[in-house]
């Protein structure tokens, strides 16, 4: 039986948990609606020059779009990457999940690991980090100010209760 392995502990229940997603501040509906409007005001200014006979301007209406289009589809790629952390009197557990999907897991000791906070005078929390004797790792790097705030209030709540046990 491996002590610092949760899975091995049927009963072990995380004392905490969070999955921490990418804020995006336009959902797919408001994407759609903001696409269409720019197609149709691209299409308007693609009529109005082809019948002026500046026929060459309509191919960087065309870019423009596809431009649009390609800079929201990779934003909202990027929002698909996460993060599940765990903490339980066994187990501190970061994995981390790309935007194709695949998964990185970080395990910790709970009475060894360290969580570092940076911060700045003005913005607050710049960076957040789990470090044990022989490896670290980031979290939440792409949270906004205040996620980054409440997450490690929560975090450093959850891992002290955990070492006093």
């Amino acid at each position: 039986m491996n002590p610092g392995n949760a899975e091995t502990v049927p009963n072990e229940q995380p004392v905490f948990s969070a999955e921490l997603t990418p804020y995006r501040s336009l959902g797919m509906r408001g994407f759609k609606i903001l696409l269409m409007i720019a197609g149709l005001m691209s299409l308007v200014h693609v009529v109005v020059f082809w019948v002026i006979g500046a026929w060459p301007i309509v191919f960087f209406f065309g870019l423009d779009f596809a431009l649009l289009f390609g800079a929201f589809w990779l934003n909202y790629r990027a929002a698909r990457a996460r993060e599940e952390v765990s903490v339980s009197r066994l187990d501190v557990s970061v994995r981390k999940f790309t935007p194709a999907g695949r998964m990185t897991e970080h395990r910790f000791n709970p009475f060894w690991t360290r969580f570092h906070i940076s911060r700045h005078a003005e913005i607050g929390i710049v960076s957040m980090s789990l470090s044990d004797r022989r490896r670290a790792t980031d979290i939440g790097s792409f949270l906004n100010r205040d996620d980054r705030e409440s997450f490690a209030a929560a975090f450093a709540g959850a891992l002290a209760t955990v070492k006093r046990r």
